[in-house]
């Protein structure tokens, strides 16, 4: 079995997340607890009707919701920066290390291109640097 998603006990996703568990792609992400999660009294996880692990709090994962094992959904998000260029390296702070690791490529990548499109001026490894420094 492939490494659980998140191995660190200081992670904030919960106790009995599927992330746990289970690596990305293994499991999926709703909004929130709905009627198709339901919670599974034996062993205390939430499943869809088919199986699949999902946990409830994309904000503690470090995942957008998706129906990643279910339907074989690919891990991306779409990145959009703020409209002022002070706002950039703040919202970039918040996004990257809100994020799960496996994200964190693919993030860097858009942040670097979006900055070079939409803000010349700025320089997108000193943006970074300071987002990450």
């Amino acid at each position: 079995m492939a490494e659980a998603f998140v191995s660190d006990a200081l992670h904030r996703a919960c106790g009995i997340c599927p992330s746990r568990r289970y690596p990305v792609g293994e499991f999926d992400v709703f909004e929130r607890p709905t009627k198709a999660c339901p919670f599974n009294a034996e062993d205390g996880h939430r499943y869809t009707t088919d199986g699949t692990p999902v946990c409830v709090h994309p904000e503690k994962v470090g995942l957008p919701a998706g129906r990643y094992k279910s339907e074989n959904l690919p891990l991306t998000v779409e990145l959009r920066l703020p409209p002022d260029s002070s706002d950039v390296a703040p919202y970039l702070h918040d996004v990257l290390y809100g994020a799960a690791p496996a994200l964190l490529d693919d993030l860097i990548s858009q942040a670097h291109e979006l900055i070079r499109r939409d803000f010349p001026a700025l320089d997108p490894l000193t943006v970074l640097r300071q987002t990450l420094g």
